[in-house]
C-alpha cells in the first residue's frame, strides 16, 4: 500500500466518522513514497528510465519531474531491496544506477534534483553512483533526504544486516567503508566520516556529499513541499501511520515528525495506523506529548499477516473509522 493509498483509505474512514474539511498530504520521510509524495504535493509527472538496477541486471526506474527545473530521484527505484529476486548478495549490490538516475535528471534539463535515500540493497558508498556521474555534480544543486542519522562507516554495523550481509560480511564492508571515506577525503576534500545521515542508503547518502551535495532530514524536504505546518494550524485531528510502529518510528521518520508538529500545534487529537506494533516501543513517555494519542494496528484487525496485506487499504479505513468516532465523541 502506497502512501497515497493509505492516506486515501484514511480520508474514507473519517469522512465517515463524520469529519468535515478533511485534507489530505502523503508524507514520506526520504525513503520509498518520496517521489510519490512530492509529485502530489508539487505536481508534476513521472518518467521511465533504464537504469542498472541493484544486481547489475538493467531495470526501468521512475524519475519525477516537477515544475520549476526541479527532479525527484528515489533511490529504491533503481537500488531497492525490493528489486532483488530472492537473496540479496549484500557485498555486490549497486548503486550505479541512483547516479545514472541523476545523469538521466541532469540531461533532461535538471538544474535542481531531490534524491530520496532509504530502502536500498547497497553497502558500497555510493562510490558506483559517482562513477557514472564522473564524480561531479557539474552545477547542479543536488539535495539528499535521508531517512536515518547514521554516520557513513555506521552504514555497515547498523543497516548491511537488514540487506542479507552476514557477520563476516558487515566487517568487511565496515572496512571498506572506512578507506573510502579517507579516498573521498583525498580526492575531494570533504570529510564525511562523521556526517551525520552520510549512511543512508548503505553510505550512498555520504558519497553524494563528498562531491557537493546538501543532506537534509527528509522529512522536512516532504513537509515544506507539502505546507504541511500551514495544514497544522488549523486541524483538530490528524491521523499518519507507518508499517510497523517502533523505536525507529520516533526518531527521524514520518510517524514521530508528525506527533512532534502535532505538539507544536496544538492539534487536540492524533491518530498512529500501523501494520503492526513493537511491544517493546513506547509511544508517549511524555505525558505532554499531545493531548491524545492512539494507536491503531491493521494486525489487530486482521485474520493473520496475509489478511493484513490483502485487505490493507479496507482495514486503514476502518482504523480511521473507528479513530474518528472517538475524537469526534470527545
Amino acid at each position: 500500500m502506497t502512501a497515497p493509498q493509505a492516506a486515501a483509505a484514511m480520508r474514507s474512514g473519517i469522512k465517515r466518522a463524520g469529519a468535515t474539511g478533511v485534507a489530505v498530504l502523503p508524507l514520506a520521510d526520504g525513503g520509498e513514497g518520496t517521489l510519490d509524495a512530492l509529485l502530489s504535493a508539487r505536481g508534476g509527472s513521472a518518467r521511465p528510465v533504464k537504469v542498472t538496477g541493484p544486481t547489475g541486471r538493467q531495470v526501468t526506474a521512475s524519475l519525477g519531474i516537477l515544475p520549476g527545473s526541479v527532479a525527484v530521484v528515489e533511490s529504491a527505484q533503481a537500488a531497492g531491496i525490493s528489486l532483488v529476486d530472492g537473496a540479496n548478495d549484500a557485498l555486490q549490490a549497486t548503486s550505479r544506477g541512483v547516479g545514472e538516475l541523476i545523469a538521466a535528471a541532469q540531461r533532461g534539463g535538471a538544474r535542481e534534483i531531490i534524491v530520496g535515500v532509504g530502502g536500498t540493497a547497497c553497502t558500497d558508498g555510493g562510490l558506483p553512483a559517482l562513477d557514472a556521474l564522473g564524480w561531479s555534480l557539474a552545477g547542479l544543486k543536488v539535495t539528499v533526504a535521508c531517512d536515518v542519522t547514521a554516520t557513513f562507516v555506521e552504514a555497515a554495523t547498523t543497516f548491511a544486516p537488514q540487506k542479507g550481509a552476514t557477520e563476516a560480511q558487515v566487517a568487511l564492508l565496515e572496512r571498506r567503508l572506512e578507506r573510502l571515506a579517507l579516498l573521498y577525503q583525498q580526492r575531494c576534500g570533504t570529510d564525511i566520516a562523521h556526517l551525520p545521515g552520510a549512511g543512508a542508503a548503505g553510505g550512498l547518502a555520504g558519497g553524494l556529499a563528498a562531491i557537493g551535495a546538501e543532506l537534509v532530514p527528509g522529512f522536512e524536504v516532504v513537509a515544506e513541499a507539502t505546507r504541511l505546518d500551514q495544514m497544522l494550524e488549523d486541524a483538530e485531528i490528524v491521523l499518519t501511520g507507518e508499517g510497523r510502529l517502533d523505536a525507529a518510528s520516533l526518531e527521524g521518520k514520518v510517524v514521530g515528525n508528525v506527533i512532534e508538529l502535532a505538539r507544536e500545534y496544538a492539534v487536540a487529537h492524533c491518530g498512529v495506523i500501523v501494520g503492526r506494533v513493537d511491544p517493546n516501543v513506547e509511544l508517549a513517555p511524555d505525558v505532554e506529548l499531545a493531548p491524545d494519542i492512539a494507536v491503531s494496528d491493521l494486525m489487530g484487525r486482521a485474520f493473520d499477516e496475509e489478511d493484513a496485506f490483502t485487505r490493507a487499504e479496507l482495514l486503514t479505513e476502518e482504523a480511521a473509522l473507528d479513530l474518528g468516532r472517538r475524537f469526534l465523541a470527545g
